[in-house]
């Protein structure tokens, strides 16, 4: 493969108004060290240029591990009668948020399963809660609802929303949520930009039935949806789903997707996921070598991070509540960058890096 080939097209890619889906398609395919190399290059670059080398820090809070979804490849599915279910309380949520506020990091993530039970309301005052108190940026992550509780929640003082595609493929979508529509999900993205929320995405790679004709049209999907941040990590099967006997996701095919999405979305949030940090070995510091300038320690309670199993082998399940924020400079610091403590705030909606936060 030429390098001739794989920097004509990413010159490509930093110059379109559009990206090409064959460009993209030839550069996800590239697996030669030296082509590999200069995508990861280009991709720093662009990182620096647009979001600084900040690395910012989202604490999460699994609340919840309900879901009423029959996803093929989460571990939280309806039909997983082998998982013990848990609900915390909202005096223990605002624990948690607490202990994420006394490390100096200003934004929280609420998330839980699709859970049927949840209670608009008491997530509401959670929300006004946490803004009163700690003065934090509060993002969500529960699933489709409907616009009125979105609505509710925004009023309440949520800032952000996380609402993960998996796959911008209609068949694709539709053969990994059994029950649920491509439609459904891009209604509720719509609704979350129309209240003002700062949205996120995101895919896995590695999908049984995903090719990199899917990958590089969610790249493009990200890119023309404006997305404030962008989530993606690599599939890992879990034992008590129908893609059990499936292989995991590629470490190198998702670095090479997360360097792509970096230099056609340019300034959106990109998270070094758990995920890749939960493979053989760790491989956020690899994410963040490639374009991605997030972290997202976990600060659920240590019996309940244990039970929130969306794939098996989850990194620091067993750390103490809260360690792995304590971590996260020591780690970072090995890539020559430092933590940024700020609130973070979308750079797609700022137009670039902002002078203050």
């Amino acid at each position: 493969m030429s390098l001739l080939r794989v920097n004509e097209a990413l010159e490509h890619l930093q110059t379109s108004a559009v990206p090409a889906i064959d460009d993209l398609v030839f550069l996800l395919g590239c697996e030669g060290e030296k082509e590999m190399q200069l995508l990861y290059e280009v991709a720093d670059t662009t990182r620096r240029r647009f979001v600084g080398d900040g690395i910012l820090m989202r604490g999460i809070v699994e609340f919840a591990s309900y879901c009423r979804n029959t996803c093929a490849y989460c571990g939280l599915h309806a039909g997983n009668s082998l998982i013990q279910r848990y609900r915390m309380s909202a005096e223990e949520v605002l624990k948690s948020v607490g202990r994420i506020a006394s490390q100096g990091i200003r934004t929280v993530v609420l998330q839980s399963g699709e859970d049927e039970g949840l209670e608009v309301g008491w997530l509401a005052e959670i929300v006004r809660e946490v803004k009163s108190r700690f003065d934090m940026a509060v993002t969500l992550s529960v699933g489709e609802r409907r616009q009125e509780e979105y609505a509710l929640w925004r009023e309440a003082g949520a800032d952000r929303y996380l609402l993960k595609i998996e796959s911008s493929d209609k068949l694709l979508y539709e053969s990994l949520h059994v029950g649920r529509r491509l439609d459904t999900r891009l209604r509720c993205l719509s609704d979350l930009k129309a209240l003002g929320y700062q949205v996120g995405c995101g895919i896995m790679v590695g999908l049984p039935g995903q090719s990199l004709q899917h990958i590089a049209e969610d790249i493009l999907f990200f890119a023309q949806g404006r997305f404030d941040m962008i989530g993606i990590g690599p599939f890992i099967p879990h034992p008590g789903t129908r893609f059990r006997e499936e292989r995991p996701g590629g470490v190198a095919l998702t670095l090479r997707t997360v360097a792509l999405t970096r230099i056609v979305t340019k300034n959106a949030h990109l998270p070094a996921t758990t995920a890749l940090g939960s493979m053989d070995r760790d491989y956020r510091l690899d994410g963040l070598k490639v374009g991605a300038n997030v972290l997202m320690p976990n600060f659920t309670p240590l019996e309940y991070k244990k039970l929130y199993e969306i794939y098996p082998g989850k990194r620091c399940i067993n750390e103490p509540t809260g360690a792995c924020g304590l971590c996260m400079e020591g780690l970072v610091e090995t890539v020559g960058r430092s933590i940024d403590y700020s609130c973070g705030d979308s750079l797609v909606q700022a137009g670039g890096v902002p002078e203050r936060f």
